[in-house]
């Protein structure tokens, strides 16, 4: 299986605190681990995983700095949260991580507490520059579905809101608009572009759902991150949406002349963006339930649907490389709901957000010490 595996990172970030209360403690966390970094608002924390082909290797590198970071704060009262917003009741105001970092001043005067959310970014290894951006334009065009299986932010300050990811509809997309990259030259054209108009910071203030990756942007890519991804407490779901997602780039990448958006709709690159953009806050709004537009014809498909039929592309390039059993956690969701689902369902049943925090919590722990012993 590995060596037609491609390679996959990711960056996990968190929020920490109390069982009912956000702690903003991440500069702390930094200087105490070196694995490590502060967010912008003190109340997250991200670690970044070795990349690594075998699926073995990467739940290992996902769990053993929570455990870490977990047994640390515990020393403290505090745990991790697994909401992807700040879910309890809590401060409206900006808790800087760094005073002395621009970038963050800049973060904090324009977009303010609206960044404190918290996701999986998972990054997968592409060097060659085509198949790269084919697989930006496919994952950008499905990346909704992603956002579906992970949703987990119906809370917000101690609050039900009206969606199942409040972290998406809350999260500033910049820039507004991101069309559909025809290839590597105009990509870099958009960024410098924007760069130059102020749109963009830096090479980082590209906040999209996907985007490409490398160690010298916009130049240098080897890289796909998909960034739409609430948090994820659960590792073995979390390896499932990466091996739908990695199935699904090897898939296109033997069938290139059938599954590439660029060729193979019947939208404009521009009508593409547009519907990519709603069918994103539908699944916010919804998640498995939400009404979709599919990208090759418009024709309208309920998102869970989209997701089996996903699932059904897939799967003899799973039987190929052995990673049926890999998806097996997303069957489960399809069945029983995300994370935000069976949490609203809770609420509905007379359940306090505390309360179904601390019951996460405790699966959290649980499914830890299980993996662990």
């Amino acid at each position: 299986m590995q060596l037609n595996n491609l390679y996959k990172g990711f960056e996990v970030e968190l929020f920490t605190g109390s069982q009912n209360s956000h702690v903003g403690i991440s500069n702390l966390v930094e200087k105490k681990f070196g694995n490590f970094v502060k967010e912008p608002d003190n109340r997250n924390v991200e670690y970044i995983t070795k990349p690594e082909k075998d699926y073995k290797l990467s739940f290992q590198n996902l769990l053993k700095p929570r455990i870490s970071l977990r047994r640390w704060l515990k020393s403290k009262n505090l745990t991790i949260i697994p909401s992807s917003t700040l879910c309890f009741k809590h401060e409206k105001q900006f808790q800087r991580s760094d005073k002395s970092n621009p970038y963050h001043q800049f973060i904090q005067e324009n977009y303010g507490i609206a960044i404190a959310t918290s996701s999986v970014h998972i990054n997968l290894g592409i060097d060659d520059l085509d198949k790269l951006f084919a697989a930006i334009r496919l994952v950008r065009c499905e990346a909704s579905l992603y956002l579906a299986i992970s949703a987990s932010s119906p809370f917000l300050d101690n609050q039900l809101t009206e969606h199942h990811s409040q972290r998406w509809v809350q999260f500033p997309k910049t820039p507004e608009k991101v069309p559909f990259f025809e290839n590597h030259s105009k990509y870099i054209n958009w960024i410098e572009d924007n760069m130059q108009k102020g749109n963009m910071q830096n090479v980082r203030h590209f906040w999209s759902s996907i985007r490409p990756n490398g160690p010298q942007r916009p130049h240098v890519l080897d890289r796909l991150e998909l960034r739409i991804c609430d948090y994820v407490s659960d590792i073995n779901l979390l390896l499932a949406i990466t091996a739908l997602l990695e199935l699904r780039v090897i898939y296109l990448f033997e069938n290139l002349d059938t599954l590439d958006p660029l060729i193979n709709s019947h939208f404009s690159i521009d009508a593409l963006s547009k519907i990519c953009d709603q069918n994103e806050i539908k699944v916010a709004h919804n998640s498995l339930d939400a009404e979709l537009i599919y990208w090759r014809d418009g024709k309208k498909l309920i998102c869970r649907n989209w997701i089996k039929r996903l699932l059904a592309d897939v799967s003899p390039t799973a039987d190929k490389l052995d990673m049926k059993h890999l998806l097996k956690p997303i069957y489960k969701v399809l069945q029983e709901g995300n994370q935000s689902m069976r949490w609203i369902q809770q609420y509905k049943k007379g359940f306090s957000i505390e309360e179904i925090m601390k019951l996460t919590i405790d699966e959290m722990i649980k499914s830890e010490e299980d993996s662990f012993s």
